[in-house]
């Protein structure tokens, strides 16, 4: 009888201990699949917002739990004022939600006239540029006795250009000559000799490096096409920072170069 006691105790152990281990299972289970929907119902995929207008954008992305903000304006002949011509994080990248998506908006063709500020006051000239609807970029002070502190040496893009990219005009404005200059805006350099170029930039004390690249032999041309002159070697095709851009010692001037 005793045996017969002992035979139920341990198939009652039994049963109890497997009933927790299927319990603690279905926790672990739950929590597993808890700790999942929790992760990836925080997760959103981005989007294509490209042609959208910005309020199209805005509600969209509200929707899906993002924030959105516009980065850049830029002018387009192609894609009308208003509408987004490209974003940051890409399409299609997955993000956790309240993920903040850059967008760049087009402000459509170019139809401002840009205003001559050489040899004007710094201050006036901001005047104009905001009375047309252009802003100042960067602004570089150079040190120099010729002219006027305060006064515009040079605007970048020039007066009445056509096809600028950004609503902005970087000037480089005149200090007293005791002052220390506290940069320089970066020039045009495509076309020009690398080595010319890298020297330049040496002289004002700003390093460059250069990447050398294969340049494809342009075609000849058909029609009314005129033909297109080769690249030479050594020539530049490419820099970064982009010209009119305030770079100063510590910039990293990096120059794509004709092979």
């Amino acid at each position: 009888m005793r045996a017969t006691m002992n035979v139920r105790a341990i198939k009652s152990f039994i049963q109890i201990a497997s009933l927790l281990m299927l319990l603690v299972s279905a926790a672990l289970v739950a929590a597993i699949l808890t700790m999942h929907f929790a992760i990836h119902g925080a997760e959103v995929q981005v989007p294509s917002f490209k042609g959208m207008t910005v309020a199209e954008v805005r509600t969209q992305t509200s929707g899906l739990g993002l924030n959105m903000a516009v980065d850049n304006r830029y002018y387009s002949a192609d894609v009308p004022a208003g509408h987004i011509l490209s974003q940051s994080p890409a399409p299609g990248t997955v993000v956790r939600r309240e993920w903040q998506v850059r967008v760049a908006e087009s402000l459509g063709p170019q139809k401002v006239d840009v205003p001559e500020t050489v040899g004007r006051d710094a201050r006036v000239a901001e005047l104009e540029l905001r009375r047309v609807g252009l802003e100042v970029g960067a602004t570089v002070k150079f040190p120099t006795a010729k002219f006027s502190a305060g006064t515009v040496l040079a605007q970048d893009p020039p007066a009445h250009a056509q096809d600028i990219s950004r609503p902005t005009v970087n000037l480089l404005v005149a200090a007293p000559d005791d002052v220390t200059a506290d940069g320089y805006l970066m020039p045009d350099l495509v076309g020009s000799s690398g080595a010319g170029a890298v020297a330049s930039l040496a002289k004002v004390g700003i390093k460059a490096s250069t990447r050398m690249s294969d340049v494809a032999v342009g075609q000849v041309g058909t029609g009314n096409e005129p033909p297109r002159p080769p690249v030479p070697p050594g020539a530049v095709l490419a820099q970064s920072p982009a010209a009119g851009e305030r770079v100063d010692q510590a910039t990293q001037v990096k120059l794509t170069v004709a092979r």
